[in-house]
């Protein structure tokens, strides 16, 4: 029996389970939707989307979060989307997921793939809740106890890095990414130093070519440090150039990285071919990505080894699923993007995945403080480099919908970010 036909035939025993569990009772509708902005008593901008059905006290919960477009969200859930959900049947995922996808006609906008991801999750939820069993098991079952994590070791120099790399150690991470003054850093110049255009921009600016000498000797230094145990990540969040990438990449080589993630804008990555044809640094990407035509075809010709993509910006669970078993059988693993601002409903949904797939390579952590833990019950637990579910039926996680909304969306900060770096001449660096 090989690999595809063995797990269609554990979806199908799952969905045979199902369907004795449900058997016997009416034909589920969708009766109400609801869109939950909130904060969650910080500076976070999720929404999450609740649907109800016509089984009393049944309903489903999934992320739409997105921080810079939240607003947008909310008001496309109740103008345009709601009207097309109500009476619609929620036990055909796949059916509700396509005729979602195309019922606006342009496809894998942002906001479009935030709310099918929420769409997605909350049908699973519905489904596992009705049959009284947590997702992972529709899924085909678990094939690993639990999902390994990656943590975020930063600091102002290397010796701050390396103690921080050396604490998440202790801890019992295996997996760690080391970063220097975060995105960008060990190759930034600071604020009104270097030669500058005569009254022109002043700020802390990029500087590729101090990059690719600060971050190698960063990771040598690590290495000599702590060894080989450690499996070591670094983020380039987009910042070079793709003949800096190429060089970047060549440079990282004796280090044994994990994976560099990130090393090429959206734009630029017919250059992965070319990084390929010199080094063996493992390449992770697709933190921006949207669209399958941005990652199939770096999935197919094997360009690179680690799927970087957010399960709520490209369609949820389902999408998720065909994602890992295209990487499955070109070899390419999966790294959600779940640290930085997802929210709880987001990482559970990925871990649901991540149980289920041979494809799997790792997963970015995300701590939430207490509050977040008490609006939304359920909410993982991250121990020793390990992320748990708690085994309840569905997703296993729920929103306090009256506390949330005790905590509104804050309004966007104005003016410039982290998305928006400079150069010396005070040119975007894109991220």
């Amino acid at each position: 029996m090989n690999r595809r036909h063995f797990a269609q035939t554990a979806l199908l025993f799952a969905a045979e389970r199902y369907a004795r569990a449900a058997r016997g009772l009416p034909e589920l509708k969708i009766t109400e939707v609801r869109a939950i902005p909130t904060s969650a008593g910080a500076n976070y901008s999720w929404v999450f989307l609740k649907i109800l059905t016509s089984e009393p006290g049944l309903y489903g919960i999934g992320s739409a979060s997105n921080i810079n477009e939240a607003p947008a969200i909310v008001t496309a859930i109740k103008e345009q989307y709601t009207p097309f959900w109500i009476g619609k049947n929620p036990d055909r995922i796949e059916d509700l997921w396509q005729s979602t996808n195309v019922r606006t006609y342009w496809r894998n906008s942002t906001v479009q793939n935030n709310i099918l991801s929420a769409l997605d999750m909350a049908l699973w939820d519905i489904k596992g809740k009705r049959a009284g069993m947590p997702v992972y098991e529709l899924l085909g079952g678990k094939v690993r106890d639990a999902v390994p994590i990656y943590a975020h070791a930063d600091g102002r120099d290397p010796n701050e890095v390396i103690e921080n790399v050396r604490q998440y150690m202790d801890e019992g991470y295996r997996h760690v990414r080391a970063q220097m003054g975060g995105y960008g850093g060990g190759g930034m110049i600071p604020a009104g130093k270097g030669s500058r255009p005569a009254a022109g921009f002043n700020g802390s600016a990029f500087d590729e070519d101090i990059y690719l000498e600060h971050i190698p000797k960063l990771f040598e230094q690590i290495r000599a440090k702590l060894g080989p145990e450690v499996k070591l990540l670094h983020d380039v969040h987009e910042h070079l150039t793709p003949t800096g990438a190429v060089e970047f990449a060549k440079r990282m080589e004796p280090y044994r990285m994990f994976f560099v993630e990130d090393i090429l804008p959206p734009e630029q990555i017919d250059w992965f071919r070319r990084i390929k044809q010199v080094t063996t640094t493992p390449m992770a990407m697709g933190e921006l990505f949207t669209s399958p035509r941005e990652y199939v075809p770096l999935i197919s010709e094997r360009t690179i080894d680690f799927v970087r993509c957010r399960v709520s910006q490209i369609g949820g669970i389902t999408a998720a699923k065909k994602i890992a078993g295209l990487c499955e059988d070109f070899g390419v693993r999966t790294a959600w993007q779940e640290g930085g601002d997802n929210d709880p409903v987001n990482q559970l949904a990925a871990y649901h995945v991540d149980l289920t797939i041979p494809s799997f390579g790792i997963q970015e952590e995300n701590h939430f403080p207490p509050v977040v833990h008490d609006l939304l019950p359920g909410t993982a637990q991250l121990r020793g480099g390990y992320l748990y579910g708690n085994g309840e039926p569905g997703l296993g996680i729920d929103v306090k919908e009256e506390a949330a909304l005790k905590y509104p969306l804050k309004p966007l900060r104005p003016g410039d970010s982290w998305t928006t770096v400079r150069g010396m001449d005070g040119s975007l660096v894109k991220p």
